[in-house]
């Protein structure tokens, strides 16, 4: 079974920490929808299987029109096998929440949302040029909950220049006052050629504290243990039961097909296809039956690092014998050379055949999975 992962690349949002460019948000939205059916159409060869997980990401999925989502779907179910399709999962604005809209999502069996609330308090929202407000987040997510949908996500920003303790202390108790079985957070970054780089180099606001924000993850660590949650990746956090799976299968590093512009597709081994990112390009070439994709094959060292990166982020961790099978006797020896210098400084543990990070270096992760890497 596979991954199939639809990337929808318009966005309705000025995001002040996202470079996304606001200036492809609706223009050709029609001509994007059909071009990616085609797509779809045309690369159904490379799944012999059945899907296991659809998910709509991207920009913001949720602002497609009834007639074009409902396209889409068609699409897939025409082409192909969705008799074991587990999980359909579509990110969405608060903004874009209606009755109307929530209840189509369930006709065409939608059962999880990905919601973008950031923060439950408008100077955050103001911050990150946010079009929603604190009010719409909770009316989107009561509103889904009410209508059949129970199984949300929510994502949450910490460690901007304006979220006190307080304030992230509050966010943190909204997902369990709200029943909200899984969410993301992630520390606010300051991406080049963003709105909020341009405030920052003006001296409208300052830079996000490192200080801060390790501290608001420990807050977050707190919470978590508190409130019987599960940690099963660095930025990710779910009740029993509520992992996502489509996610989790991409961290396991299994195979997923990805459709649209600027959007990734892995063969599980070292086969990616990485599609034109730019919409006008993307629709005309495959008008024209012209290429519309790159093919990069992954070197042993790049897999290797891969697999560290993404691994040593959850809870699944590392497993030594995909490292014996799957790699060359160099780089088993690398690898086994850097796990005894880590074990011996504490920042990984090996229970069984298994190599994790102890989660009171999770902050870390990334700078310690790196260690790991071949060069």
């Amino acid at each position: 079974m596979l991954g199939l992962y639809i990337h929808i690349p318009f966005c309705k949002q000025k995001c002040s920490y996202c470079n996304f460019h606001f200036s492809t948000q609706l223009q050709g939205l029609d001509e994007v929808v059909e071009a990616i059916c085609t797509e779809l159409i045309l690369r159904k060869h490379e799944i012999s299987g059945s899907i296991s997980t659809l998910y709509f990401g991207g920009g913001t999925p949720s602002i497609l029109s009834e007639f074009q989502l409902g396209k889409i779907f068609k699409t897939i179910e025409k082409n192909y096998d969705v008799s074991t399709l587990e999980e359909i999962t579509l990110e969405a604005n608060p903004e874009d929440f209606n009755k109307e809209k929530v209840q189509f999502f369930k006709h065409l069996n939608i059962n999880r949302l990905s919601i973008g609330v950031q923060s439950f308090f408008e100077e955050d929202l103001l911050l990150m040029n946010r079009l929603h407000s604190a009010k719409q987040s909770e009316y989107a997510i009561k509103l889904s909950q009410d209508l059949g949908i129970e199984n949300l996500t929510i994502d949450l920003i910490y460690g901007s220049q304006t979220t006190t303790d307080d304030m992230w202390k509050h966010n943190l108790a909204q997902v369990q006052s709200l029943s909200i079985p899984h969410f993301s957070a992630y520390a606010l970054t300051v991406e080049p050629k963003t709105m909020l780089q341009h405030w920052i180099q003006k001296g409208s606001c300052s830079e996000p504290s490192d200080s801060k924000q390790e501290h608001q993850f420990w807050m977050l660590k707190d919470f978590i243990q508190q409130n019987s949650f599960h940690h099963y990746e660095i930025s990710n956090m779910a009740k029993e039961g509520f992992f996502a799976k489509h996610n989790t299968n991409y961290w396991r590093n299994q195979a997923y097909l990805g459709i649209g512009p600027s959007a990734h597709s892995f063969d599980g081994h070292a086969l990616r296809t990485i599609n034109i990112a730019n919409n006008k390009v993307y629709v005309k070439n495959l008008q024209s039956k012209k290429s519309f994709q790159e093919k990069e094959l992954l070197t042993e060292k790049e897999r290797f690092n891969e697999y560290m990166m993404i691994g040593l982020r959850t809870m699944f961790g590392i497993d030594t014998d995909q490292i014996q099978h799957q790699f060359s006797q160099e780089i088993q020896a690398h690898f086994q050379h850097e796990l005894h210098k880590q074990l011996a400084n504490e920042n990984v543990i090996l229970v069984e055949k298994t190599v994790t990070i102890p989660h009171e270096k999770w902050f870390f992760a990334d700078g310690i999975a790196s260690e790991f890497f071949v060069v």
